[in-house]
Formats: C-alpha cells, sequence, structure tokens
C-alpha cells in the first residue's frame, strides 16, 4: 500500500484526495488487484471471519450475519445486533431498531475499531436498542450480485444516486419487515449524504423515526484543505490512466501510483494526511489507527467517487452529471442532471446534526450551508452538536465520542414519542 508508514493515514484522507476528478470514461476496466489484498475465492472476498465473528461475538454479544438483495440485483451484508451483553439486556421485546450506515472506502467495521464501551453499535445495544449495521456495494462482505462478478465492469457502473435509490431502501425494508416499527438511524459522512438525499425525495420516511446524521456531507465548497487544489492540478496529467479502472481500489496499481505521485510533490506532508484532510482528530488512539490500517480501506467505484468531486467543483448537489447532454437527456430526460432539494425534506421529520470544529471535510461554512436548506424545518424537531474540537474521524474512533456525542444521540433517539 502507499507509504504505510503513514502512521495517521486513512481511508477518509484518500477519499478526499480525489474529490477533483471530473469525468468519467467512455470504456472502463475493471481492477485486477482484488480488495485490500484479500484472499478472493470465484472473485468474492472470502467471508470465513466476518464482522460479528471477529468485532462483536468476540465480546460476549449476540450478533447475526445477514443479507439482503437490492432491486437491482446487490446482495448486501448486514449485522444484527439485537441484544446488549450482560447487564445491557432488557426484556423489552420491542426494541427500537437503528441502522447505521458508514462512509465511503470503509465498511461496517469502522463503526468497531475501538473497545465495546467505546463502540457506538455496542452502546446502542447496551442501552436497549436493536442494532443493524449496513454495508455498502462493493465492500469487503457485500461483493456479490445475482449475475454479475466484480471483475467485470458492469458491476461497478454506480454512484452515491444507486445507494440512494438501492441500497438504503434494500435495507430499510429488511429491517422494517424484520421489526415492524419505525427505524432510527445513524449515518456518517456519505452515510448522510445518502439519507439527506432520500428524504429530500420523500425516500424512506414512512419507515423512519428519527435520523441522527455526524459530520454531515451535503456540500463541499468549503473543504480547509489546500489539498484538493494541488490534486486537481495532479489529475490533469493523470486522469486518464486513473480512469481506466471501474473499481477503485486503494491498493491497485494504478491507484497506488497516481497516489505515490502526488505525495512526492514537495508541497505535500503524506505523513499527516489525515490531519491535512480530514482536519486534527483530537481523540484517536495509536490502537484504534493500528486496527484501522488492518481493516480498511475498502474499495468503492470510480464512477462513485467522480460523483462525489462533482459536489466539490460545481458547489450544487446533484445525480451525477454525465456531462454530455446527450447522456443526461437519455437518463434524465433533460440536460442538466436533477438536483436534490434538501428543503424538501420533511420538516418534522426529527433530526440530531452535529459536526466539528476542526473537521476539514464536514467544514463549518458547509454545515451551515446545510442548516440553511433546513432553516425552516419544525423547531421542535431538529437538534444541532456543535464540537469545536472534534473533526472527521473522531465521530467514529475517537475514545471519548461516548461522553461527547454518543450519549447525545442515545438521548435524542430516546426522547422521540413512540410511533
Amino acid at each position: 500500500m502507499v507509504l504505510l508508514s503513514l502512521m495517521h493515514f486513512s481511508a477518509f484522507s484518500l477519499c478526499f484526495l480525489v474529490l477533483t476528478i471530473t469525468t468519467i470514461p467512455h470504456q472502463a476496466q475493471a481492477s485486477s488487484h482484488g480488495s485490500f489484498g484479500r484472499k478472493q475465492v470465484g472473485g468474492y472476498p472470502t467471508v470465513d471471519v466476518g464482522i460479528c465473528a471477529s468485532s462483536v461475538i468476540v465480546y460476549g454479544y449476540k450478533c447475526q450475519e445477514l443479507q439482503v438483495t437490492t432491486k437491482d440485483g446487490y446482495i448486501l451484508s448486514l449485522q444484527r445486533i439485537p441484544e446488549g451483553s450482560g447487564v445491557g439486556r432488557t426484556s423489552d421485546t420491542r426494541k427500537q431498531p437503528v441502522i447505521l450506515q458508514h462512509g465511503v472506502l470503509v465498511d461496517g467495521m469502522t463503526w468497531l475499531m475501538n473497545p465495546p464501551e467505546q463502540n457506538l453499535p455496542l452502546i446502542l445495544a447496551d442501552n436497549g436498542f436493536d442494532v443493524w449495521i449496513a454495508n455498502t456495494r462493493g465492500t469487503r462482505y457485500s461483493r456479490r450480485h445475482v449475475s454479475l462478478d466484480p471483475s467485470n465492469p458492469a458491476y461497478w457502473n454506480w454512484s452515491w444516486d444507486e445507494l440512494v435509490t438501492y441500497d438504503l431502501p434494500a435495507v430499510f425494508d429488511y429491517v422494517f419487515s424484520q421489526t415492524g416499527q419505525k427505524i432510527n438511524y445513524v449515518g456518517h459522512s456519505l452515510g448522510t449524504l445518502i439519507a439527506l438525499a432520500s428524504f429530500s425525495e420523500k425516500k424512506l420516511v414512512n419507515q423512519l423515526k428519527s435520523a441522527a446524521l455526524l459530520s454531515p456531507i451535503a456540500y463541499l465548497s468549503h473543504m480547509k484543505t489546500a489539498l484538493g487544489v494541488i490534486a486537481a492540478k495532479s489529475f490533469l496529467g493523470e486522469i486518464t490512466k486513473l480512469f481506466g479502472l471501474a473499481e477503485f481500489d486503494l491498493n491497485g496499481l494504478p491507484v497506488e501510483a497516481f497516489l505515490k505521485s502526488t505525495c512526492a510533490r514537495p508541497e505535500i506532508n503524506c505523513y499527516d494526511l489525515l490531519t491535512a484532510l480530514t482536519g486534527k482528530n483530537c481523540c484517536l488512539n495509536s490502537s484504534t489507527v493500528d486496527r484501522f490500517l488492518m481493516n480498511e480501506p475498502q474499495s468503492t467505484s470510480t464512477k462513485n467517487m467522480v460523483h462525489l468531486s462533482q459536489i466539490v467543483r460545481r458547489g450544487v448537489l446533484a445525480k451525477f452529471n454525465y456531462v454530455r447532454p446527450d447522456y443526461n437527456i437519455m437518463h434524465y430526460g433533460e440536460i442538466f442532471p436533477p438536483i436534490y432539494n434538501l428543503s424538501n425534506i420533511p420538516h418534522d421529520l426529527p433530526l440530531f446534526i452535529s459536526y466539528g470544529g476542526q473537521d476539514a471535510l464536514s467544514d463549518v461554512p458547509d454545515v451551515e450551508n446545510l442548516l440553511d436548506m433546513l432553516k425552516f424545518h419544525d423547531v421542535d424537531k431538529i437538534s444541532v452538536q456543535f464540537v469545536k474540537d472534534y473533526a472527521h474521524a473522531d465521530y467514529v474512533m475517537g475514545f471519548n465520542a461516548k461522553d461527547i456525542v454518543y450519549n447525545f444521540v442515545l438521548s435524542f433517539f430516546n426522547g422521540q414519542v413512540k410511533t
């Protein structure tokens, strides 16, 4: 992997190093490298040790490995933690379900990097919630499809639009069918973006009880990092080589070569990319970062990275832009892609939003832009928390996140009227 001596390197850093890409190839080829150097059988990673066995059951919690199939054929991994451990178990047979949705280039494991008393899924389980951990298509345990193999470029022909249209609805439908209850939702980073986009189109809202959005990503025009500009210049010479891939695999040779050339620039310090790109995370233990690097990053589609880059470059939250007017007309019936209008989110939908003063990705001005779009939200249905010292990764891996953020999430969920 590129510069593994980057002691504080993370997938969050790598993700937004590429957020300035603007075009997509006319022809794409799938990566032959595999997923993070993991053993694969028949194109799929082996699942001999899943998230439940490696990071939940070992701490004395019940955990089920489940699968759900999207309407476009992707088979997604889903973990269910139905109750707490020991004193965390309750006799309530109708526990409130909670879905946790991770960000880009990571999977559900990212919620479980700390000891159990510091991990949000297990904290929720110990407080009487029925916890469901989602895993986006293309990640380690969600690389199956009813007819496509990950070696086929067609498998990777999707962006976060498809996560809005297919992945989230499939997970929500399954959890709702199993529990018969409205669902609480926690999203981080990209997990907030796809939720906001869904809510703006009135999707999921009939099954949703409330949503907690941590480090919300909706607008990215004010990222506090000069590296975005530098990366843009770097991409001008490398973009055609990079876009020969359908799968964006951080361990694949083309992406690796691109990152090495970018890091070779004297003005970029690749040994401190986490701080430079995500902000100065205050509260990460070195052991947590080590475990993170053992399990992440995960693959995504190059098209997804392009779509994310369009938010940065154009400052508009819209569906994927195919650039060519005839392609946009073919997909949308109009020259420009439709906009996700966040002011259309139902004003009575309970929302909890938490953002950090040191976050270089979910930057304060961009979050304020989001809040401005929600200015007509019912005042008793939106709670906003600002954590001055927090940056992007603190929200999922901070050793003190329970006291700083998670306890407020618990209070928010518990404060919703049962429906």
